[in-house]
């Protein structure tokens, strides 16, 4: 081989590349060959790739991990993944992690994931503009019995449990759970069947100790019975409209109280890995760590969202802000930023569901925040959201690669993701941290058509996305057709 062959695809120049627990940013070149990274070394020579990027001096994050979306909420699964990883790769996305279960929305279909899952792979493969994988929810006692099977046959590494549903619905009350979660009449989705679900996933780990770390259970942590009588109280006392209404409809005791509850059913059920999800509140901050010094041997994960961490009941976005738990108040979001900060934070998602205006709001009484739908988007605002807010605080480049990339992805099992590392998916993101932008959702590649973080500024805005290697987004256009790939994850 002489001095002019190359031996690489693509060679990046001049990038100063951010590494999980490295606060710096190395001026590093990055070569990749076959969709992976091949090197990570100062001053390689040009000659030695095919083709070279200049990255005039732009930072270079790992492609981020968004552990929390759920496309194919409210449109169909295969209309829907198109434009939503699209918006993804616009945020520097490079692998997306969905929640999806059986009942109404999302297919609105019952019955064994053994039929269900394989119509989410169908519908989703060749849409993905982002790699993508799914955590599943057993809502049916038949649906315990399954997880073997999906872990072992199917990848998925991820389960979860929604712990209000048993008495309340997506998006407030509820007159018939059964009739939502599309279960049988002598069906409970209650705590019992929490139970179940953690001595599940305990025997599987206990099975086979390749799965003993690899498998694990996120908690969405409210009680249901709380937020009926709640959402009652402030419905008749009619002081307060808007987010604050809602907030105060699903306080955060209730977050607290759930919080109780799911530590002590792993403590008692072996289930070890436990994934605490979108923590919204103090409360719900401070029970969580006062379960992992109560039960240390629980290997307790704590995530927050991108919306929370933004967003407070004055927002005026209003009602286009609903989302499950709420939009809290101001010292609600401080206090999560003190935990960020004092890494007692895991990772932040999006919570990305993308919900179009129509079936957002109540069109008659639009401000009404009980007939408004639950959830918005948001992921391609996640890096320059966490950025432009944390650097404010303080916050270490490297620690925000944790945050975004490295810490959900060996936690989910996304084992080829989290890091720019020789051997790893060439999954790169050239991000300008100096470009200040406002929020504007006619220039999101989303179909959601408007977006809470509308007039926010943001300082710090992804340029260029690429996923094992190719350019899959550029200065505010998609390139190429959709290629993502399924993630299996064990």
């Amino acid at each position: 081989m002489t001095a002019t062959t190359p031996k690489y695809d693509t060679l990046f120049k001049n990038v100063r590349v951010v590494r999980p627990h490295h606060d710096d940013a190395a001026p590093l070149d990055i070569a990749v060959t076959n969709g992976k990274f091949a090197a990570v070394a100062p001053n390689i020579e040009p000659p030695l790739a095919t083709h070279v990027v200049d990255g005039g001096g732009l930072l270079a994050f790992p492609g981020l991990v968004d552990a929390h979306m759920h496309v194919g909420i409210y449109n169909p699964l295969d209309q829907d993944a198109g434009p939503e990883s699209r918006a993804a790769a616009m945020g520097g996305v490079t692998a997306s992690l969905n929640y999806m279960r059986t009942g109404r929305y999302y297919l609105n279909e019952g019955g064994p994931y053994a039929t269900f899952f394989p119509k989410v792979l169908k519908a989703s493969e060749g849409r993905f503009h982002v790699d993508y994988g799914y955590h599943l929810a057993p809502i049916s006692r038949g649906h315990i019995g399954e997880m073997e099977m999906l872990v072992r046959e199917l990848g998925v590494a991820s389960f979860k449990i929604f712990m209000f549903y048993g008495s309340h619905g997506l998006h407030g009350r509820s007159a018939s759970q059964n009739d939502f979660l599309m279960i049988g009449e002598d069906e409970r989705y209650d705590i019992a069947h929490f139970e179940f679900i953690m001595r599940e996933i305990a025997r599987i780990g206990e099975s086979d100790p390749r799965l003993r770390d690899a498998v694990s259970l996120s908690l969405h942590c409210e009680l249901g019975e709380i937020l009926t009588a709640y959402t009652k109280l402030v419905e008749n006392e009619g002081k307060l409209t808007g987010l604050a209404a809602y907030s105060a409809s699903r306080p955060p005791h209730s977050e607290g109280l759930a919080i109780f509850l799911a530590s002590y059913l792993a403590d008692e059920t072996r289930c070890m890995n436990i994934n605490l999800l979108h923590l919204s509140s103090k409360k719900a901050i401070e029970a969580a760590l006062t379960m992992q010094r109560v039960f240390p041997h629980v290997s307790f994960k704590r995530e927050v969202t991108v919306g929370h961490l933004l967003l407070d009941t004055e927002s005026p976005a209003g009602c286009l802000a609903k989302v499950n738990p709420p939009i809290r108040p101001r010292a609600d979001v401080e206090r999560l930023w003190e935990a960020v900060l004092a890494r007692d934070v895991d990772w932040i998602v999006s919570d990305h569901a993308c919900c179009a205006h129509e079936h957002k709001v109540d069109s008659k009484k639009p401000d009404n925040v009980f007939l408004a739908k639950s959830g918005f988007g948001g992921t391609e605002y996640l890096l320059s959201g966490v950025y432009s807010e944390g650097r404010k605080r303080g916050m270490g480049l490297g620690h925000i690669a944790e945050l975004l990339c490295l810490n959900p992805a060996r936690r989910y099992g996304v084992a080829t993701k989290g890091e720019i590392k020789v051997g790893l998916d060439a999954d790169l993101v050239l991000f300008d941290p100096e470009k200040s932008f406002v929020v504007r959702a006619a220039e999101s590649a989303s179909e959601q058509g408007y977006t809470p973080f509308e007039g926010v500024p943001l300082t710090g805005q992804v340029v260029s996305t690429y996923l094992r290697g190719e350019r899959v987004y550029h200065r505010g256009a998609l390139e190429g057709a959709p290629r993502g790939r399924y993630l299996r994850r064990v």
